[in-house]
């Protein structure tokens, strides 16, 4: 599955990591009506980051549930082991993360073999020129603007400059991933994510904490930088 270039150019994707976990299936029901273009899901295992969230089992009963194209973020040790439970699950792009992954490339190729949109990501310590061997075969780039593993923490400043020098890449060479940001995201910081070159913005908490989810989708696409 590639992007569908009728959507806008900037898309809104929820995580459901700050959703309510009791009410889960009716959380996304809601964001899914109120505009949210996709779902994130953070798969996280306990080792990679400190937390455990959810499986693949999960996944796929909301992918049933809605019809929103759903993202698995594996922020997980050895994630060619969760691809094919994911595929399964009906999931429209896999990311998971450069640092815990030897065999980067044959990761991505078995991922976009399935017909999936392949995505990397990379935590705040990492630099950019850490995923530039792999950047001419990915559909997405994951900008972690916080550490990763919890939900509702504030943007670090610094990770914007490596969506500009993503960005920058990007035009030089002509190549075709997006560029995806997830942590801190809220109306006040979207403008300048979007500024800087981001095409997918992830939030959870300000639309999950808000009681409004369609103003709060609506605030963070109107944001300005």
């Amino acid at each position: 599955m590639r992007y569908n270039t009728a959507m806008p150019k900037v898309l809104l994707s929820a995580s459901i990591l700050s959703a309510d976990f009791c009410s889960l299936g009716d959380c996304v029901a809601k964001v899914a009506s109120a505009g949210a273009d996709r779902l994130h899901a953070d798969v996280m295992d306990g080792v990679f980051v400190p937390p455990i969230s959810f499986g693949a089992q999960l996944v796929g009963e909301l992918r049933a549930r809605v019809g929103l194209d759903i993202d698995a973020h594996l922020m997980t040790v050895e994630p060619g082991k969760q691809i094919q439970a994911f595929i399964a699950a009906g999931v429209a792009s896999i990311t998971f993360h450069i640092e815990a992954c030897l065999h980067a490339h044959r990761l991505v190729s078995e991922i976009r073999a399935a017909k999936l949109e392949a995505g990397v990501s990379f935590v705040p310590s990492t630099p950019v020129s850490a995923l530039e061997p792999l950047l001419p075969f990915v559909d997405q780039v994951l900008v972690m603007t916080v550490n990763p593993g919890w939900g509702g923490q504030a943007l670090i400043p610094q990770c914007v400059k490596k969506i500009v020098e993503l960005d920058a890449i990007r035009r030089r060479e002509g190549y075709s991933y997006r560029i995806s940001v997830d942590g801190g995201v809220n109306k006040h910081t979207a403008g300048a994510l979007i500024a800087a070159g981001a095409d997918i913005l992830v939030a959870g908490s300000a639309i999950f904490g808000s009681s409004d989810y369609a103003q709060a989708i609506r605030e963070i696409r109107e944001a300005k930088a």
